[in-house]
């Protein structure tokens, strides 16, 4: 059995000093909505304590779906790579970018630099000549990490897909499929409509639709709305699980669900796959991480509720 955790949307705290020309740019807004919402409900011990207990499970390896950083500060991202190595190593770790990670044009560009390791496939060329979608072998599982990161303009957080990243995305699908390995593939966005507000939106999702109706793949895990969330996409012979985490950084008593991080558990083969998600956060009524729900993901497009742990406490 290969035990994946999960987690996603850190928005490491707190904001660093910021100079006037760091602010006469986008970064104002984002400035601004930290100190008005986001500096009470995400600084604190909250990201701490989840990754505490997210090591104490020992998972076989840890994807990251993005947002590390809130304005993509040098500061930030530089202290991001910190926290990255402190998580795990580049061989137990894998990262995909988020919209805030490239929140200013040249932005997406440092993170490269200084994540690089955590975003690279096991051949660094990934049979592709790209950065993106990179291919990493974990024992039976199959990482594909895409990239949706790029500068928007002030008040959008859209990511984009577009048709040459799909291109390349089936190519790895193909292969791994022909291996006999279970697919995972990591994005920021996620690749459904209506899953988010308009200005929030993936542009191109129709071409990661069409991948997976083409090739498949077995689970897709993405971030980005914060929230805990649970979609199907159509596979060319099953239903393909879409799963979202909230921010691993939501401290108890806001709008969101709390700090989250899920924890998969994938034994089978191509024929017989299982997979059981289990999640592990916050809780609303204790202090705290524990066990919060516990489903079976099936190939028919069905979560199944499984036994719950002793401390289990209903989905919030």
């Amino acid at each position: 059995m290969f035990r994946l955790a999960h987690l996603s949307d850190v928005h490491l705290g707190p904001l660093p000093q910021l100079s006037l020309r760091e602010l006469a740019s986008k970064r104002v807004t984002g400035w601004y909505n930290w100190q008005r919402n986001r500096r009470r409900m995400m600084f604190g011990d909250t990201l701490s304590d989840l990754v505490v207990d997210l090591k104490a499970e020992n998972p076989d390896h840890i994807a990251v779906t993005g947002d590390l950083v809130n304005l993509a500060t040098k500061k930030e991202t530089i202290a991001s790579g910190i926290w990255l190595r402190d998580l795990g190593t580049p061989q137990t770790v894998s990262l995909v970018p988020g919209n805030h990670d490239a929140y200013v044009p040249g932005a997406l560009k440092r993170s490269y630099r200084e994540w690089y390791p955590y975003m690279i496939g096991d051949d660094p060329l990934n049979s592709t000549g790209k950065s993106f979608p990179y291919l990493r072998i974990r024992e039976n599982v199959a990482i594909l990490g895409v990239s949706t990161a790029e500068a928007t303009a002030p008040f959008f957080a859209t990511g984009t897909f577009k048709r040459g990243q799909a291109l390349r995305l089936a190519k790895l699908l193909e292969t791994t499929r022909a291996l006999g390995l279970f697919r995972v593939v990591l994005i920021h966005h996620p690749p459904i409509s209506g899953s988010t507000a308009w200005h929030k939106r993936l542009i191109g999702k129709q071409f990661f639709s069409k991948v997976m109706r083409d090739v498949g793949a077995e689970l897709v895990l993405h971030g980005h709305t914060h929230l805990d969330t649970l979609y199907w996409l159509h596979g060319p012979d099953k239903q393909i699980p879409v799963v979202g985490v909230p921010s691993a950084s939501q401290a108890p008593g806001g709008e969101n669900p709390p700090s989250r991080y899920n924890l998969f558990e994938i034994s089978g083969g191509p024929a017989t796959w299982k997979l059981i998600q289990r999640e592990r956060g916050a809780r609303e009524d204790e202090p705290g991480i524990g066990w919060v729900r516990e489903r079976e993901l099936l190939a028919d497009g069905r979560a199944v509720d499984t036994e719950p742990r002793a401390d289990a406490k209903p989905a919030v």
